[in-house]
């Protein structure tokens, strides 16, 4: 397994993974892009130096530099001067009745497909993880869910993406772990919506710990099962919220 994908914290490190399609600086701010929305790097930290990016996502310089423009150009991120400058990550607000339109122009096949897919990915690496995850990983795995605030809901939602890249990591796949961070970047604000509600945050954690318990056991079957029946749930949920959107009546 390469050893940019597994590391301590194995969701930063798919972050500035090698890419694997060139090495356009368009790559470059589309997956710190994709980062920043997610909530994996957070408001106010500071990304690594040019230089030493362009070391971990294996491109020159230059390519970094044109990428932390286009970022400082979305408002993404400042860039500091001095001796304790750098380039640091700005948040945006939150886009909730954004992510409530793009639920109510997709259809009910669209939302079922886009949990199929993103279901098969993600029972594929928990199985696998079940297989090659070691003792560390376990530990690892188990205080990442409970260093997460079940009571608000962005702590949750970023412990829901981490474990979720977590778990690719230890399926030691790095075309698993991409394509999760992909499908988070695109599906994720909508598949988990059903985290806006505390019964369902208190359900993630659980799902998680079964999900940790059955990698620990050697079970990737149940593994697979566990991960497939929680994003089905939240899948249904998402469809009632749908219909419930759909009767307010606004575009």
């Amino acid at each position: 397994m390469p050893q940019s994908i597994r590391s301590t914290t194995a969701a930063r490190a798919a972050v500035f993974a090698p890419l694997a399609g060139g090495g356009r600086a368009e790559l470059v701010a589309q997956r710190l892009t994709d980062a920043i929305e997610l909530g994996l790097l957070a408001h106010g930290e500071r990304l690594p130096s040019e230089t030493e990016m362009a070391r971990q996502f294996g491109v020159a310089t230059v390519t970094t530099r044109e990428a932390l423009e286009t970022l400082r150009d979305k408002g993404l991120v400042e860039t500091r001067r001095g001796r304790d400058g750098g380039s640091f990550v700005v948040s945006k607000d939150s886009r909730a009745a954004s992510v409530d339109r793009r639920v109510k122009a997709l259809s009910r096949v669209e939302l079922r497909d886009m949990g199929v897919y993103y279901t098969a990915i993600a029972a594929m690496a928990a199985e696998l993880a079940a297989d090659r995850a070691t003792v560390d990983d376990i530990e690892h795995l188990t205080a990442s869910i409970g260093a997460v605030d079940v009571t608000d809901e962005a702590s949750t939602r970023r412990g829901e993406g981490n474990f979720r890249l977590e778990v690719a990591a230890l399926s030691q796949s790095a075309r698993l772990v991409r394509e999760e961070l992909r499908l988070q970047a695109e599906f994720a604000p909508l598949l988990w919506l059903c985290l806006r509600e505390p019964a369902y945050r208190e359900s993630s954690r659980a799902s998680h710990l079964a999900v940790v318990g059955a990698i620990e056991s050697m079970d990737g079957q149940a593994a697979r099962r566990i991960t497939c029946e929680h994003i089905a749930d939240a899948i249904e949920w998402l469809l009632e919220a749908k219909v419930a959107l759909e009767g307010k009546g606004w575009p």
